[in-house]
């Protein structure tokens, strides 16, 4: 079954989003044994992703043969876990987050890849920035951290049958990504859609997409 929903998925992508451009598929292997994962590797998935620190600790080593990411919530007492171990960081909700990253690269001598995550939906129970001042922080973002490399944005849309909806929310994020970009940011990636919207998303602007379920199938939150 893993092997035929990767193949499933990696089919739907492969004509890229509605402006050509080519899909990054990210495993969400939130749960997933680290078995699973490397068999999910050598299906051809390339990229996977934890949403906790502490089960990334447990994980990273046993992973071979793709490029690890980190898309959860992250405390800042955490990011020393994290820094020159992860390719990228999706979920930099906050101007004091990349402050305490940019201390870390700066102490271990690397430059840090991360995404800036955006509350498009305006929604109280997730992080990220505000849309309507999202600019202004990547900005400053970008002029105050010179150890972290901020190449493109993150978002989560709201739980929704509404396609309306979802739809125009990833226009707005894609609006604003490439209104940065033009201003000379080094952005590749605008990290939108999860396994409920993923269409969505990418007939939209989206060119990297976070899947959990539809690749590995329902997670056992019993099993550790």
């Amino acid at each position: 079954m893993l092997k035929e929903n990767l193949e499933r998925v990696l089919a739907q992508i492969s004509c890229g989003n509605n402006l050509g451009e080519e899909i990054t598929l990210v495993g969400a292997t939130k749960t997933m044994p680290v078995e699973t994962i490397n068999q999910a590797i050598s299906y051809g998935l390339k990229v996977v992703a934890e949403n906790k620190v502490q089960e990334f600790n447990q994980k990273t080593e046993f992973i071979n043969g793709a490029e690890q990411h980190f898309i959860g919530h992250l405390q800042t007492n955490k990011v020393k876990y994290l820094v020159a171990k992860v390719s990228l960081i999706h979920s930099v909700d906050s101007l004091h987050l990349a402050t305490e990253i940019d201390k870390c690269a700066n102490k271990k001598g690397v430059l840090q890849e991360i995404l800036v995550e955006i509350n498009v939906g305006g929604e109280l129970s997730k992080s990220g920035f505000d849309f309507l001042n999202a600019k202004d922080g990547v900005l400053e973002i970008v002029n105050s951290c010179k150890n972290v490399k901020v190449v493109g944005l993150m978002a989560m849309l709201p739980r929704s049958d509404d396609q309306a909806l979802l739809s125009a929310l990833t226009r707005k994020m894609r609006c604003l990504y490439d209104e940065l970009k033009e201003k000379g940011l080094p952005f590749k990636h605008l990290s939108v859609g999860m396994s409920n919207d993923y269409k969505i998303a990418i007939l939209n602007g989206s060119n990297m997409i976070r899947l959990g379920r539809t690749i590995f199938g329902e997670r056992n939150y019993g099993v550790k």
